[in-house]
């Protein structure tokens, strides 16, 4: 007994050393977590402040790819990549009447596809995308798109972009957030997020989204993207949510992006 309380006086300033820098390190932390509720929530209050601002901007915004059915969704989303939605909605006025059900995409010879939507660019790569996911359609599911997300990213050449879009537009389901190149710009240019790669940008704004407004969230900033906040020239002074924007050019002097 008496050698155990040797030891403790002997190792006493050792353990208060140790004690006190946990007790800093355990306040540190509660300290940090406390204050990112705080920034979280001020972050959703004004996410909130912009979508409503947006939804009263573009009070028509919806779905840029025409389609009449889901497995139309699928297809035009699939040629979308690299490509604009205009030029999509060229290709896609005969190309759908050419081609109504998956099976009919099996039925013609790759080059034939591949010359019906060459303008699309990397007309090859979605060729093959466009005939493996009719060919699965068919096999698998009856010809139907599937309705949720794992089913559809198990379709070649659909990732959770396209995933998310159809299932949101096509079913009214929202599985996620559509980030393509406006919302990545916007939502950075916003400070929702600092991240680059979709997937990571898509985690960030979900946690502050309404989960009602995860489908509209995605073609309201898109519209507000092609109208007003440009790639290269944004124009910050005609921008209705330019108080909510830290990136604003009117409050920096540095043009966004430049």
């Amino acid at each position: 007994m008496s050698a155990t309380l040797g030891l403790l006086r002997r190792d006493a300033p050792t353990l208060r050393g140790y004690i006190s820098r946990m007790t800093t390190k355990l306040t540190s932390q509660r300290k940090t977590e406390k204050t990112s509720k705080i920034d979280l929530k001020g972050l959703r209050t004004r996410t909130k402040k912009i979508i409503q601002a947006l939804k009263r901007a573009y009070p028509d915004a919806k779905c840029s790819l025409n389609h009449s059915n889901a497995f139309e969704l699928l297809v035009a989303t699939i040629l979308s990549a690299q490509c604009t939605d205009e030029r999509v909605n060229i290709v896609t006025e005969n190309l759908f009447r050419k081609y109504r059900r998956p099976e009919d995409y099996l039925k013609v010879p790759d080059t034939e596809l591949q010359n019906d939507i060459r303008t699309t660019g990397f007309f090859r790569n979605k060729t093959k995308s466009i005939q493996g996911t009719a060919k699965l359609l068919t096999e698998q599911y009856a010809g139907r798109v599937p309705e949720t997300i794992d089913q559809l990213l198990e379709l070649p050449g659909v990732a959770r972009k396209t995933a998310n879009v159809v299932l949101g537009n096509a079913f009214g389901i929202a599985s996620g957030i559509v980030v393509d190149t406006h919302v990545t710009r916007l939502s950075r240019r916003l400070a929702l997020t600092v991240e680059k790669d979709p997937v990571k940008i898509e985690n960030d704004l979900v946690e502050i989204v309404p989960r009602r407004d995860w489908v509209i969230f995605s073609h309201l900033l898109i519209y507000h993207g092609r109208k007003i906040c440009k790639a290269r020239n944004p124009l910050c002074a005609e921008c209705l949510i330019e108080k909510y924007c830290p990136s604003s050019y009117l409050k920096t002097g540095v043009m966004p992006g430049s």
